[in-house]
């Protein structure tokens, strides 16, 4: 499928701690500067930080590392840290490598078990600590991820999930446990194969437009050689041009309607859209995304932005901003200066997946409208980074690049982890779920 022509564009200080830690560090204000990058050993619930662009350190300044985490089971009496007034539970277990959630209205719990290729539903009653229906609700799917419901209100037709290489939806009506009837085919081919796998969907404020993000195919568009016929002209909309190889249609948040009819691309040079979500009172599109591999310790920093239409992200030509990528020097130079800088830097390689907006009422009211990102955590660091969930901060609608641990713990040392965050999301009574998938496990943020 073609939409556009144009190419690619610790154990005793962590996790016996539970409930109830007081604000680390006594902190008047945001860690800055190189105090933001920090690891995992600095983590604690409460901790803010704020990366500036004119903080990042140049390309290579520490070596690039291969630092893959083990992931253990969790030790006996383990629990998350979470911030003082707040209490964490165990809420269901032995589920098959949890990725993204999301609530239908009636507030079950859809799960996308991404490598077993289903769909489970969890229903809990408000107030409940487990579960009470555990269901697979479709099963022989490719990689599922994204889900979304259709159309918007409290009895959705539709229930849609993005397949690593397609989109189905399935008739749904309030209550479903299990898939009523054959999914139809929305969208039959998505670009697919290579690199990222995970596809996520949403549908805009207005229900008129379907989106879905796919990540690049490489890290940095590796063998992407030149275009034919030299450089194409930087187009308003989309300035990447004529396309090419498996990144066409790649590194973008893709259109469609409702029904599966392409729309164009929504924005472009997004090395990897993991988390996509629309925040319930602005109606802003927002992206968690994953950034380059390769250059240090602290560079790319992931982030979460909103995605404007036709906006272009730089991916791989340049980095947060007009910051040119040394594996592309001089390839595009019509593009700097049209370069969006996104919204919230998070530590490099953090692995920022899933992505959700407060929208309850059962915690203080200053969380309202506030984002939680989930962050998998780092490989290619020398001293990991991630395995949290962190509170994006907004005020007046608008993110202030600012963002706060808030569930930390699953680090062990510097080798092991038991944990590993992918999707949050939030409870028809107002509590904040998240899965991880090391361990199987979706666990339950309530306030005290």
């Amino acid at each position: 499928m073609r939409l556009h022509n144009r190419p690619l564009c610790l154990l005793a200080a962590a996790v016996f701690a539970g409930a109830g830690v007081s604000h680390a560090l006594a902190q008047s204000g945001p860690l800055l500067g190189s105090a933001a990058f920090g690891d995992w050993r600095t983590d604690r619930p409460g901790v803010m930080r704020l990366i500036k662009p004119e903080d990042l350190p140049r390309p290579g300044a520490t070596p690039s590392s291969a630092n893959v985490s083990r992931v253990v089971k969790r030790p006996s009496g383990a629990l998350p840290q979470v911030p003082a007034g707040f209490k964490i539970e165990l809420f269901a277990e032995g589920l098959s490598g949890p990725r993204q959630m999301r609530l239908a209205p009636n507030g079950d719990i859809f799960i996308a078990e991404t490598g077993s290729g289903r769909i489970r539903v969890l229903r809990a009653a408000d107030g409940a600590a487990k579960p009470s229906a555990n269901e697979i609700y479709a099963s022989g799917l490719k990689q599922p991820f994204g889900i979304a419901f259709y159309p918007s209100g409290d009895n959705p037709q539709w229930v849609y999930v993005a397949n690593t290489d397609s989109v189905l939806r399935f008739p749904y009506k309030a209550g479903d446990l299990k898939a009523t009837g054959k999914p139809v085919t929305v969208v039959a081919e998505l670009p697919h194969g290579y690199g990222h796998s995970t596809r996520d969907i949403v549908f805009t404020q207005d229900g008129k437009r379907m989106l879905v993000s796919v990540g690049s195919a490489g890290n940095d568009a590796e063998g992407m050689g030149s275009p034919p016929g030299g450089l194409p002209a930087w187009n308003a909309n989309h300035p990447l041009g004529a396309s090419w190889g498996s990144e066409t249609d790649r590194a973008d948040v893709l259109m469609f309607e409702p029904d599966g009819k392409p729309a164009g691309i929504f924005a472009s040079g997004i090395r990897n859209c993991v988390g996509l979500a629309v925040h319930p009172s602005s109606g802003d599109v927002y992206c968690s995304t994953n950034e380059r591999d390769g250059f240090g310790d602290n560079l790319v920093p992931d982030y979460v932005t909103r995605v404007r239409e036709g906006g272009f992200y730089g991916w791989p030509w340049y980095y947060i901003g007009n910051n040119e990528d040394p594996r592309h020097v001089g390839e595009r130079p019509d593009l700097k200066g049209k370069v969006t800088t996104p919204d919230v830097l998070i530590q490099a390689h953090s692995a920022s997946l899933g992505l959700t907006f407060y929208n309850g009422s059962a915690f203080p009211g200053e969380y309202r409208g506030d984002g939680f990102a989930a962050e998998h955590g780092s490989w290619n660091r020398s001293k990991r980074t991630g395995y949290k969930i962190i509170r994006i901060r907004l005020r007046d609608g608008v993110p202030t690049g600012e963002y706060q641990d808030f569930v930390t713990g699953f680090v062990i040392d510097d080798s092991r982890v038991w944990g590993r965050p992918v999707g949050v999301a939030v409870a028809h009574d107002g509590a904040l779920l998240f899965s991880e998938d090391g361990n199987g496990t979706i666990w339950r943020v309530t306030r005290q």
